[in-house]
């Protein structure tokens, strides 16, 4: 889960992180972003990906919105606001990923909750830049109901440090961090207040699909970090990068491959609904009927990703055509669409029917001309880890 909405609604000056001066120190091309002034790149978007997949590189993402939550209700609260459960998270530290959803049932927000206390009545909040003119009224309104108190941490600043050496690199820089780093499994943090002081923190979370961290530090200590980790080799990497390589990784981006009018279902995040219980949280009974009259009517919509082998690259907005010009054409949408330097072809999400089967021909008509090209239909992630998901 990681905002990078490039589109800016505002005519404000864009905000910038602690970190700006580290971009602009560091030759970063900044571009406004979601309202704030951040790097694309550094001068080579493809060597900032190949650094990741390969080696370690740091995002900036202090941008996003980080809220402490605290009082008796906590727990309560988190389980009425959103669609997975909170009660899944037994230990201090670890983190857990959900929808946030309206009445309807569409998606607010998706975001990531860790649990700072073990009387489950701290927990802290990592939600989308993009939206946080909606979550925050959002978290308040259903707040009012629950006892409960909400701080924004906007004295905080936070680098995402990615890649298969992305851990081994920090704890060079880090040296007393180093069991800690050891014995952090994924989707885990942990609280480095003993270790390095306040308001540090490290969780074993990201948006590569490599392995590597996510750590929050108060804004000051932000700059001597950013350079400490790029004298011990790990590259700067912009958002081009990121947007690259969450692709790849199969990563949903909201207000593209998700919002308020699509339903988990449609965005292929139904493992993250947790429905077994009677819990009722918000967009619930809605999310339930959807899913069902969409069966019954056939209507039901999937995701999945898409792979061209000819020239040219696949967009957003781009028009998914099933089994063109038979009886039984059907029609979808590309959410999100690159090039993909690992794969060194083109890539795209798509919402397509649900009925679309193994044997269906799917195309693009790339230049809207009626020049329909073939696209293969794989299942989500392309790359993970580095290494391709699917068989050539």
């Amino acid at each position: 889960m990681t905002d990078t909405n490039t589109q800016n609604t505002t005519t404000q000056t864009p905000q910038r992180t602690p970190l700006y001066q580290s971009h602009v120190d560091s030759e970063g091309k900044l571009v406004d972003f979601s309202g704030w002034e951040l790097p694309i790149h550094y001068g080579s978007q493809i060597e900032e990906h190949e650094a990741v997949r390969t080696d370690a590189g740091m995002f900036d993402v202090s941008h996003m919105v980080i809220v402490d939550v605290k009082g008796a209700d906590s727990k309560s609260w988190l389980q009425k606001l959103l669609a997975n459960d909170v009660d899944k998270l037994k230990t201090v530290g670890k983190a857990l990923y959900s929808p946030m959803l309206n009445e309807q049932g569409g998606i607010i927000d998706d975001l990531i909750v860790y649990l700072s206390n073990s009387d489950e009545t701290e927990y802290r909040i990592v939600s989308n830049a993009g939206t946080r003119d909606k979550d925050m009224p959002h978290f308040e309104k259903v707040a009012k109901d629950f006892d409960v108190t909400l701080t924004e941490r906007t004295d905080l600043a936070m680098l995402a440090v990615q890649g298969p050496k992305a851990v081994e690199k920090l704890a060079q820089v880090k040296p007393s961090w180093s069991d800690t780093l050891a014995g952090l499994k994924p989707f885990v943090g942990a609280d480095l207040t003993d270790i390095e002081g306040p308001n540090w923190f490290v969780a074993r979370t990201g948006y590569t699909g490599e392995d590597g961290v996510e750590v929050i530090m108060h804004a000051d200590d932000a700059p001597a970090f950013f350079e400490n980790l790029k004298e011990n080799g790990v590259k700067p990497a912009g958002l081009g990068a990121r947007d690259t390589l969450r692709m790849e990784a199969g990563m949903n981006l909201y207000g593209h491959d998700m919002d308020e009018t699509i339903s988990p279902y449609e965005s292929n995040m139904g493992w993250t609904l947790a429905l077994k219980d009677d819990r009722d949280f918000i967009g619930r009974e809605a999310l339930v009927s959807k899913r069902k009259q969409a069966k019954d009517d056939n209507t039901a919509m999937k995701q999945v990703g898409l792979l061209m082998t000819s020239r040219g690259v696949l967009r957003e907005g781009m028009e998914v055509t099933i089994n063109q010009g038979t009886n039984n054409e059907q029609k979808g949408v590309i959410t999100s669409g690159t090039f993909s330097p690992s794969l060194k072809n083109s890539i795209a999400i798509a919402r397509v029917p649900a009925t679309l089967a193994d044997d269906d021909s799917v195309q693009i008509d790339l230049r809207g001309k009626g020049k329909f090209v073939d696209v293969r239909v794989l299942k989500l992630p392309f790359v993970r880890n580095g290494k391709q998901q699917f068989e050539d």
